[in-house]
This record gives C-alpha cells, structure tokens and sequence, in this order.
C-alpha cells in the first residue's frame, strides 16, 4: 500500500512522528533515501544510513505501507486551508487557459497546451479529462472526446482488466485538477 499526502516544502514528517523511517530503494547497488516516503509503522532500519532496511519495493511485498510526504511548492503561497478553500469554492477565469504562457506555469499540465485548447475546460471535471487524457495508453481518446466527452470521460478513469497497464485515478486527477485551479487564482492576482 501507497499513500501520498501533499505538503509545504519545508514539511519533514521525522519532526512530527519520532518513530518514522525513511524509506529506502537500491540504487547503484546502495541503499538510498525514497524521494518522498516514510514508514510510520516498525520496519527494521539500516544501523548506519537509518534508512529502512528493506527498499520499497520489498517493504511493500512484505506488508509494510509507506506514506509519500510530497512537498508541492504550490502550498507554500497559502497561510491556511480556510484560504485554499475560499479559493477553490470560486469559479476561476478559465480564459487564463487560452494563453500558453499562462499554460506552461500549471502543474501537470504545463506542456500540454494543445491538450487544453481542444478540451477548453470550463470546470474541475474538464480539468480532470486534461490531466488524464494525456496519460500513456489514452492518448488515442482525444481525438474522440469532442465528439462523445461524457463516454470518452468514463473511459478515461476505467481500470484496465490488464493488471499491468498504466491506470490513473479520477481521485489524483481530481487532486491535480484542484491544484491547478489554485494557481489560476494566482496567476489571475499576478501572483505567479
């Protein structure tokens, strides 16, 4: 099991829980620090890196869950969650999205600006189809969702019933949507 929780970037989660540990992964044949992840839970840890002893890959195999503390610069220009909220309780300008330049500054979708002129989104939902549709193996759908966007939309987030392809969630999707609607408001207020 995975978890990802996004953060400031200056969050280091071994400040708030004493006994967490440091994911680790094999690189180069060395045991190396995870981007992101931490255990939360008792796994065995390294005596001279203090990284977990078993890399994630392994840990997870084995039943152990890292959490990924994702550091997204996006939340270090907001003082609260009332304000992220007040934000995204407002209707953006989507008209921001008609320029590239305004284009390239969105997480996510930053190179995908010919994505976003022919979906022209208009709400949260458009949004999700954009950071979606250019995921690999649905690509191909683009060329289809302006002719039938709500059965190419339900397309877009079905899980394969091939175990190994490539699957996005509506739920990250939804989260990245969001995330870019917040720096909307900013680019609108000059702020980005």
């Amino acid at each position: 099991m995975d978890i990802d929780i996004d953060f400031k970037t200056n969050f280091d989660p071994l400040d708030y829980f004493k006994d967490a540990v440091r994911a680790s992964r094999v690189e180069k044949g060395e045991l190396r620090k995870h981007p992101a992840g931490a255990y939360l839970q008792s796994i065995p840890k390294d005596p001279i890196t203090e990284l977990a002893a078993i890399p994630f890959e392994e840990a997870e195999e084995l039943g152990y869950f890292k959490i990924d503390f994702l550091h997204i610069a996006l939340l270090d220009d907001f003082e609260s969650k009332e304000e992220i909220r007040a934000l995204l309780a407002m209707e953006p300008d989507w008209s921001i999205l008609d320029e590239q330049k305004n284009v390239e500054k969105l997480f996510q979708i930053g190179r995908q600006f010919d994505v976003v002129q022919i979906i022209k989104p208009k709400s949260i939902e458009d949004l999700c189809d954009v950071v979606a549709i250019f995921r690999p193996g649905k690509k191909h759908l683009l060329q289809h969702y302006k002719a039938n966007k709500e059965f190419i939309r339900k397309e877009l987030f079905r899980k394969p019933e091939d175990h190994d392809k490539y699957y996005f969630k509506k739920s990250h999707a939804t989260a990245y949507a969001m995330n870019i609607v917040l720096q909307m408001h900013l680019i609108k207020a000059g702020i980005l």
